[in-house]
């Protein structure tokens, strides 16, 4: 096991799990995780000659968990991770790793402060360039306006969502990691009416796909016990202030060195079926893409389910910067 400690970031504490000596390698995590989906990077990482840390973002796990929907702004979010890395390295520039909502964390951080920042990967979603509109308006012309579900919209109520997860937390799990995961079949993720909730149509697999244990999912499913979904459902309704931050930087491009990897079967690699080819897509906005890779078959939990696959382009891209 990783040591698990407490750092101040400036604005909150942030738990984060450390091995080795070296150069830091700062992993951030997505919705519904915890430090604790890096668990197959980190040793690799660590042998490998670095300083291997993965976070409990703001909301999840050991970290802070601050009430208010604004403070889980990607301002604020940045602002954590760039915190984090000066704590553990103070006045060193930190490489960078985030899945799914940790991947925008990441990338925006190379963004918006890239003087803490030597480098940077995103797993599952790409970087597409600071956003023209925010994505409310954008899922709210391409599902609800339809009559057609989409979770982000159901997570802006706020008090029902948490209720449903909170509810049966691991049944919740189980069925939101499997819905989209390389194993499930096409019909996992149901179409279903614009007032539907999360969980209805979700199947509960029997047996669960084997990238994830039992034991592995008693951890996240105690984590969330004591923790909660408000902190980590905010993250989703910040995407208005999110667009206005993010204005103040539309000039830019990211000029780190950076790697994407994602999967042909994870709908956020393929911004939702909006893009043919994210790896293209990119390059004009991340101009020191080093490499892109799309894993064949591979669902959105990137690193869980492809963990040998992942840690060998991680470290490859490493040994390279």
């Amino acid at each position: 096991m990783p040591e698990l400690r407490t750092v101040d970031a400036g604005e909150v504490r942030i738990r984060v799990a450390t091995k080795g000596e070296g150069p830091l390698v700062l992993m951030v995590h997505g919705f519904p995780e915890s430090w604790f989906s890096w668990r197959h990077q980190i040793d690799p990482i660590a042998d490998a000659g670095f300083t291997a840390a993965a976070i409990d973002v703001r909301g999840y796990g050991g970290s802070d968990k601050p009430y208010p929907v604004e403070a889980y702004a990607m301002e604020k979010l940045t602002a954590d991770v760039a915190g984090v890395a000066q704590a553990l390295q103070p006045g060193k520039p930190a490489i960078l790793i985030g899945h799914d909502w940790g991947a925008p964390i990441v990338w925006n951080t190379a963004l918006t402060r890239p003087e803490a920042v030597s480098a940077v990967a995103g797993l599952s979603v790409p970087y597409l360039g600071v956003p023209t509109r925010p994505f409310t308006e954008v899922f709210d012309a391409l599902f609800t306006q339809k009559g057609r579900f989409f979770y982000q919209a159901w997570f802006q109520k706020i008090g029902p969502p948490e209720a449903e997860a909170e509810a049966d937390v691991r049944g919740f799990l189980r069925k939101f990691y499997y819905a989209i995961s390389g194993d499930a079949p096409p019909d996992a993720w149901p179409q279903k009416a614009a007032d539907a909730t999360l969980l209805e149509g979700l199947v509960d697999p029997d047996p669960f796909p084997a990238w994830l244990t039992e034991n592995e999912l008693d951890y996240y499913v105690a984590e969330f016990r004591e923790s909660g979904f408000r902190g980590p459902i905010n993250r989703y309704r910040n995407h208005e202030r999110d667009f206005a931050w993010l204005q103040g930087f539309k000039d830019r491009v990211i000029e780190r060195p950076a790697l994407f990897i994602g999967g042909t079967k994870d709908p956020a690699s393929t911004a939702f079926g909006g893009i043919a080819d994210p790896i293209a897509a990119m390059r004009p906005f991340v101009p020191d893409l080093r490499g892109g890779h799309m894993l064949e078959g591979c669902g959105h939990w990137t690193q869980q389910e492809r963990p040998d696959e992942v840690t060998a382009l991680l470290l490859d891209w490493l040994k390279g910067l």
